[in-house]
């Protein structure tokens, strides 16, 4: 394989996936257990939703999402803070020949999935979805 290998929008590779998995395992376990010392994660539950790997493995992006969209500013500001940290417990913890630079983002899929729901519930799409059934029973009946 080569290294242009999501170049041009490939998915993940297996070990990519894996890692990102560790990766996020671990900073929701030091979440669980309040070992990151900051009184803004400490207000606030914070969900890591998933982890993207670079295909190098050098950088993670840690999507993440306080509970209720509250404080995401505030909340990213603090995990910037803590990054040194969280790289550090992250090499200790999980076995890489090299600790990924850690980088942090808001998860906008939450809001992108709400959306879509509401787009699918609207009337006007409901009125589509019963529109062809109609016109099929007219068809059969000619």
């Amino acid at each position: 394989m080569s290294r242009t290998h999501h170049a041009h929008g490939a998915e993940p590779s297996q070990r990519m996936l894996r890692v990102a998995e560790l990766i996020r395992h671990q900073i929701a376990q030091m979440l669980a257990r309040s070992e990151i010392v900051d009184p803004v994660l400490e207000q606030h539950v914070v969900t890591v939703s998933r982890v993207a790997m670079s295909p190098d493995l050098k950088l993670a992006t840690v999507f993440v999402m306080p509970l209720g969209g509250k404080d995401e500013a505030e909340v990213l500001r603090a995990f910037d803070r803590h990054k040194k940290f969280l790289r550090g417990e992250i090499a200790h913890n999980v076995n890489l020949k090299f600790a990924p630079e850690v980088r942090f983002r808001i998860d906008d899929s939450f809001d992108n999935v709400a959306r879509i729901d509401a787009l699918l519930n609207s009337e006007r799409v409901r009125r589509d979805l019963e529109q062809p059934d109609t016109e099929e029973e007219n068809g059969a009946q000619q």
